[in-house]
């Protein structure tokens, strides 16, 4: 049985056979140049004028949301939530909004969130004043995000589909660690984090254009565990398939259903060499979460004053964009939302037994819901599954026949009935029982 919703995903390219559901180039570059147009999108500009500053920014992502909302007779509820936050980059304090559109699920506290960070920078910080385009960093992740709610909008799952405007990112990710928190305080159990940062270029700084690819970051060992948990994991072998890893994989299978699309390149870092983004809120408190960012970056059009030095323009401006590349993009955020939010949740633990024996019994919590599971496995040396059997939903257990479990990696996901597939989750030795008392 193969996973149904790799189809959906590839119909949610510009096609013509299905225009009405496709990321549209025009509409991405719309959605940029209106929100270039506000002039700077700072944190710290102005909340309160209405055509200049992050406000404005913030008020007309929130009246597309309902605009979109709608059309599909208001099945996205604005709203927003907000926080003082205070730092070296806001020594007086600020306070951060994040404008959240909530489009609920059968399961409304199951969640997957998709988000961009809405304010932009120049070369100084703390420069509130000057004109901060933020074309590609980050309104490239915001018009993917409005666009992603498009598409998807008419469709109904089984998860909770947020669709986020994070503000605050570049004065110390505070818009991530709001919604992070915000996700813990309501107890939403969150599926996966898709974080879409700098998503819409394809021509780096030494003019080599890359656009068959865009680069997923995922962490290895979890900034969520403790030593024991990470001591474990190391005996266990999953350092290469945590839920974040297990998402990045995911991502990557979905966008090999997506006729015409691009690769992603599951990069096998938390983020870029030394930087950092709004999904590692999310990571500190053990939700699965990744971060997109375009497969080569030009650091010219990176928090820079507007201006030309050496024959070079310096400026984060929607000319510098690949729009196309951005719809493909959205393509694989909306067709990995579909997939993940019409799926089950995921076994919450898979225990493998089999040491001294020539089968491996691998043991799952069920999952409510769950139309069936799906046992992966591939060899110790090998990055991804290559071996699969499904089994009904009514086994929580099975025994892999001359599956030698030194050898093998293994992990179990949850299906829906139509076969829609959660992130796998990894197996492991069995909890040990504690003795019994006498």
């Amino acid at each position: 049985m193969r996973i149904s919703s790799l189809a959906l995903a590839a119909a949610l390219l510009p096609t013509a056979a299905a225009a009405q559901e496709a990321p549209s180039p025009a509409r991405l570059k719309a959605d940029v140049e209106k929100l270039v147009s506000f002039g700077t999108r700072h944190t710290l500009s102005s909340p309160d004028d209405p055509k200049r500053g992050i406000g404005a920014a913030r008020r007309w992502f929130a009246e597309e949301m309902k605009r979109t909302s709608a059309k599909c007779g208001g099945c996205i509820q604005v709203s927003t939530v907000e926080r003082i936050f205070t730092g070296d980059r806001a020594p007086n304090g600020v306070n951060v909004v994040d404008v959240l559109a909530i489009q609920p699920g059968s399961d409304p506290n199951r969640v997957v969130i998709v988000q961009g960070h809405i304010d932009s920078r120049v070369t100084n910080v703390m420069d509130i004043t000057s004109d901060a385009p933020g074309a590609n960093d980050d309104a490239s992740g915001v018009a993917l995000v409005l666009e992603a709610a498009r598409v998807l909008s008419h469709k109904k799952f089984k998860a909770t589909v947020i669709y986020a405007a994070l503000s605050g990112e570049e004065q110390g990710l505070f818009g991530g660690n709001l919604l992070a928190d915000t996700a813990k305080e309501r107890g939403w159990e969150v599926t996966a984090v898709l974080n879409n940062d700098i998503v819409g270029n394809t021509i780096g700084q030494n003019g080599t254009r890359v656009a068959d690819r865009v680069r997923v970051f995922s962490e290895g060992i979890r900034a969520s565990e403790d030593l024991p948990q990470q001591i474990a994991r190391r005996v266990n072998g999953g350092e290469d398939d945590g839920p974040s890893r297990a998402l990045a994989k995911a991502i990557d299978h979905v966008a090999e259903g997506i006729p015409g699309g691009i690769d992603v390149f599951v990069d096998r870092r938390n983020d870029r060499f030394g930087r950092g983004g709004d999904h590692e809120p999310f990571l500190k408190l053990g939700y699965p979460a990744v971060r997109f960012s375009v497969g080569i970056e030009n650091y010219t059009q990176q928090h820079q004053d507007l201006r030309t030095e050496n024959g070079i323009e310096y400026g984060d401006t929607p000319d510098k964009m690949d729009f196309p590349y951005l719809a493909k993009v959205t393509a694989i955020n909306a067709g990995t939302i579909a997939r993940l939010a019409a799926a089950p949740a995921s076994p919450a633990q898979v225990s493998l037994n089999g040491a001294l024996g020539m089968n491996t019994t691998v043991t799952w919590s069920p999952v409510p819901g769950a139309s069936g599971y799906r046992i992966h496995w591939r060899r110790n040396d090998k990055q991804d599954w290559t071996d699969q059997l499904d089994v009904p939903a009514s086994a929580s257990e099975t025994v892999l026949k001359d599956v030698i479990v030194d050898d093998v990696f293994i992990g179990v996901s949850a299906l829906s009935a139509d076969g829609a597939e959660s992130i796998v989750t990894f197996g492991g030795r069995a909890p040990r029982r504690a003795p019994a008392s006498r």
